[in-house]
């Protein structure tokens, strides 16, 4: 296939160094994309994968000698799309749309979506919103249940991150209700632009054929058994990991939509993330004492305050967040508290792992009332895709 390569660039742009968050790299990447190149690709849609980590959308494209070529171009995931208004009916198969980006440097016939140009002449960014932010407001929905407790239940979400350039091509990743003070491709004073962004130096390096580095490196609380399980963990197929529940920790954060089901002795968690579940047992005084391990393990709860106090133990040994292994002694304790000046659900979080940590872990985050309702999307890393048949058509 021959993509059009419209020109290259290098942007010369300050570095600001600062720790960012797990949840706002765990899910945004470049691959293998070169994002120091453009290309201009128009053809026929064939198909899409509106999934999770990432879509990806299908075309048949005419060459000048009038050969057919199969391509395909990345974009967000499902939840982050429609959570932005995009939905699989924008793409019809037979409909004709022209895609700017960035080409793959391993593979010819896949690319990195930057715009998306309709028949009609329409055109969307990466980080396009058709739908505008949703008011953050409860309505006439009660602070309280009958019984006196607050009320939490519903559909919640972080806000979403989008990047400084709504191309999706440099900058780094803000707050959606601040993306507009940063300008194109801006970068908050404390943070740095994403590695692989155009002009860091991993896209230089992706640019001139070598491979870049994104290792992050290892968290400073790891005890020797710690730093011996994060060390097997790197045998594993990151993309076998794609689709594969972290912690309810980390997962409760980030891009999906979750949902909370006040019920008289229990709490549901649903995540949106992979469709999870968890139940919190109001009233238990302790656990059981014959817990079977497993990804949400077991939750009991307590109102103390107005302040729901979650204490969970009985996990699977895992991943509590990116390069951060735990193993089954982890122990949570959350802190659920409705804050109705910002209408959000706040929470805070205690983790102690004796056999994997050093030191306890501790954090918090915001969720608020969702845009749109809980509905998990299909998880299904294409990024290898040995099914595809991409390349000349026979």
């Amino acid at each position: 296939m021959r993509l059009s390569q419209v020109f290259a660039v290098s942007l010369a742009a300050p570095f600001f160094f600062a720790v960012i968050a797990p949840p706002t790299l765990a899910h945004h990447g470049f691959g293998t994309f070169s994002m120091n190149e453009d290309i201009e690709i128009t053809g026929t849609v064939t198909d899409l994968a509106f999934v999770n980590p990432h879509s990806w959308l299908y075309l048949d494209v005419v060459q000048e000698n009038g050969a057919v070529e199969a391509v395909r171009c990345e974009m967000r995931s499902a939840n982050t799309l429609r959570r932005s208004g995009w939905t699989p009916e924008l793409f019809p198969v037979g409909n004709e749309v022209t895609i700017t980006g960035s080409p793959d440097r391993n593979d010819p016939y896949s690319c990195y979506v930057s715009t998306v140009i309709f028949e009609d002449g329409s055109s969307l960014d990466r980080y396009g919103q058709i739908l505008p932010p949703a008011p953050v407001e409860q309505g006439e929905r009660p602070l309280r249940l009958a019984n006196g407790e607050p009320n939490i239940s519903g559909d919640w979400a972080a806000e979403q991150r989008v990047m400084t350039d709504p191309r999706g091509q440099l900058g780094t990743l803000v707050p959606l209700s601040q993306a507009s003070e940063f300008g194109v491709g801006g970068v908050p004073e404390g943070q740095r632009a994403i590695p692989g962004a155009r002009g860091t130096p991993q896209a230089e390096q992706r640019n001139l054929g070598e491979r870049p580095s994104f290792v992050q490196p290892e968290p400073d609380f790891l005890t020797e058994a710690g730093r011996e399980a994060l060390a097997a963990s790197q045998d594993e197929d990151r993309y076998s990991r794609s689709c594969v529940f972290s912690s309810i920790v980390s997962e409760w954060s980030g891009e999906p939509i979750n949902r909370v089901t006040q019920r008289v002795d229990t709490i549901l968690l649903q995540y949106g993330r992979l469709e999870l579940e968890r139940t919190i047992y109001m009233g238990m005084a302790e656990h059981p004492a014959d817990i079977e391990p497993s990804r949400t393990a077991h939750s009991i709860g307590r109102w103390e305050d107005d302040v729901l106090i979650v204490d969970t133990v009985g996990f699977a040994s895992g991943m509590f967040r990116r390069r951060a292994p735990h193993s089954e002694q982890l122990h949570v304790i959350e802190r659920f508290r409705f804050d109705p000046e910002t209408t959000q659900l706040r929470r805070e979080y205690t983790a102690e792992d004796a056999l994997y940590w050093t030191e306890p872990v501790t954090g918090m985050d915001a969720l608020d009332v969702a845009e749109l309702n809980y509905q998990p999307e299909l998880c299904e890393d294409r990024t290898i895709d040995d099914d595809a048949e991409l390349g000349p058509r026979q």
